[in-house]
């Protein structure tokens, strides 16, 4: 027997349940691939004095799923930043093509040494 289908405009309630042997895992990168029907999120823990990255969950949801998530995850990051302030970012380094193809930069002048 088919479900009635959900009036539009109304919100459904989902219960959440998490198994008891859950294990929660640490990745400080996450590698992004895409077909035209789905997106992949292959979870990574890089670890400092180790060559190897390991991916340790990959996650695949469609293109819709994924730019929900997107979404619901800039939702949760500006309640965070409102709550404990800005999250920085380091600078990203700069791709092979900028530092092939962008014009050289000048310092900045000097100031004068005192006494001078």
């Amino acid at each position: 027997m088919q479900q009635p289908a959900q009036p539009p405009g109304t919100t459904r309630q989902v219960n959440l349940e998490l198994p008891a042997g859950l294990t929660a895992i640490y990745s400080n990168a996450v590698v992004i691939s895409q077909t035209l029907s789905e997106v992949v999120l292959d979870f990574v823990q890089v670890m400092p004095n180790d060559p190897r990255a390991r991916v340790l969950s990959r996650i695949v949801m469609t293109p819709t799923a994924a730019k929900l998530f997107l979404q619901a995850l800039g939702t949760n990051i500006t309640q965070f930043e409102g709550l404990h302030g800005e999250i920085k970012v380091p600078p990203q380094p700069p791709s092979l093509a900028d530092q092939l193809f962008k014009p050289p930069t000048t310092p900045p002048p000097t100031a004068p040494e005192e006494g001078s």
